[in-house]
């Protein structure tokens, strides 16, 4: 790229390295992606410059130059509403600086000029790193209401605080948020369950009140009581957060992280008359996963998963409570699932908080693995049979191991 930088400067340009990859390199994450930005020269004169570069994009392009993207410096002006209705513009005579500014973040908002070596940091976003502070750029920010997820994404995956300002921008856009498209949404929801700490994303759009713009069944659980002695640490959206950041220390499994998100989704539809109590949530909370997965066309993947973690994770909790065919009946049950028994182990574990694990994960795959039509030589008979002599068979199985 120095190469190229030396041809652009020639030609009356400048290139720099712009965006995540600088902020990546200062917090010491090595960069996946690295991006370039040129000031100075015109659509035209980089064509001829550079024929050999491929264009992407058409209301605003971006070339693919040595395997890595490079655009043109821009201005943008908000003509509608939207995270898209931008109107856009490129001359040789905008600078560095003005094209920083339209960015969201401080944080994200920083040059490199390769040739001189020298950051360009008009916005402050290296003081921000140091003091771990997500800062909106400038006014531009609240013209794009997808940078409302954007923070609060960035916010759970550095573990970073959002500035007060930048929360009253957030709020300001809660009426546009509706009017991002459902795989927009979904990309910034899916690298937000992907952080070490998932629950910021989260509490940032509580305390932006955005929250029940996409996410309802969350913030329907705000508030809800739950009985003090199984939930000491507050209502049900606290206890979600909690369940949910314990399953990120365990698994990078994103699926599993969506079922411990929704196991208890069906608390913020109890009746009030029987609070604190919540008898038949769990179906309650097979209900709003749906409503959820219809209304933000999550993968049907997630909904299944999210539907069982809902149905099993209170009797997931009382396996060892349960008579032998019972238990039988959950393992067989679970294991055809797309959750599965580790993953619904995982979930009622976590959703126990450090009170005595339970363990049927490794037992269940045990069982399926030693009894079945294959070793107990069964093939070749009445299916109903089978299944009935299959399970009788696990039933003493398990009595067996005197669980």
């Amino acid at each position: 790229m120095r190469k190229i930088a030396e041809k652009v400067k020639k030609a009356g340009g400048t290139l720099y390295l712009v965006g995540g990859c600088i902020r990546d390199k200062m917090l010491n994450i090595p960069p996946k992606d690295f991006d370039y930005c040129i000031t100075g020269l015109s659509f035209r004169e980089f064509i001829d410059l550079f024929p050999e570069a491929k264009m992407r994009g058409n209301d605003f392009p971006v070339f693919i130059l040595n395997n890595v993207e490079v655009a043109l410096a821009r201005k943008e002006r908000k003509i509608g509403i939207g995270h898209c209705a931008f109107q856009i513009e490129t001359n040789k005579d905008i600078t560095i600086e003005e094209d920083l500014s339209r960015r969201d973040i401080t944080i994200n908002s920083m040059a490199y000029d390769l040739l001189e070596e020298k950051l360009v940091d008009p916005f402050h976003g290296e003081d921000d790193c140091k003091n771990k502070i997500i800062r909106a750029t400038s006014e531009a920010f609240s013209e794009d209401p997808l940078r409302v997820y954007r923070v609060a994404r960035f916010a759970a995956q550095f573990e970073f605080t959002v500035d007060e300002e930048t929360k009253k921008k957030m709020q300001s856009l809660k009426s546009e948020l509706i009017s991002l498209s459902e795989e927009r949404v979904f990309e910034e929801f899916k690298k937000a369950l992907s952080t070490r700490k998932p629950s910021i994303f989260f509490y940032v759009l509580k305390e932006t009140s955005c929250l029940d713009a996409h996410f309802l069944e969350l913030a329907n659980l705000i508030g809800v009581e739950q009985p003090i002695l199984y939930h000491p640490e507050g209502d049900a959206f606290v206890h979600t957060m909690e369940v949910l950041d314990r399953v990120a220390e365990r698994t990078d499994d994103i699926e599993i992280r969506f079922a411990a998100l929704v196991h208890d989704l069906g608390k913020g539809r109890t009746p009030k008359e029987i609070l604190p109590h919540h008898y038949g949530h769990e179906k309650l909370g097979e209900e709003c996963v749906k409503d959820m997965c219809s209304r933000m066309k999550l993968p049907n993947r997630w909904k299944k998963v999210g539907i069982t973690s809902c149905r099993e994770h209170m009797r997931a909790g009382k396996f060892l409570e349960m008579k032998s065919s019972t238990k039988v009946d959950f393992l067989e049950r679970v294991s055809k699932s797309v959750l599965g028994l580790n993953g619904l182990e995982i979930v009622a574990n976590c959703d126990k908080a450090g009170k005595e694990n339970v363990s049927f994960a490794r037992l269940g795959e045990e069982m399926l693995k030693e009894i079945n039509g294959k070793t107990l030589n069964l093939q070749n008979q009445d299916y109903q049979k089978v299944k009935e002599e299959i399970r009788q068979e696990r039933i003493r199985w398990i009595k067996e191991k005197n669980l």
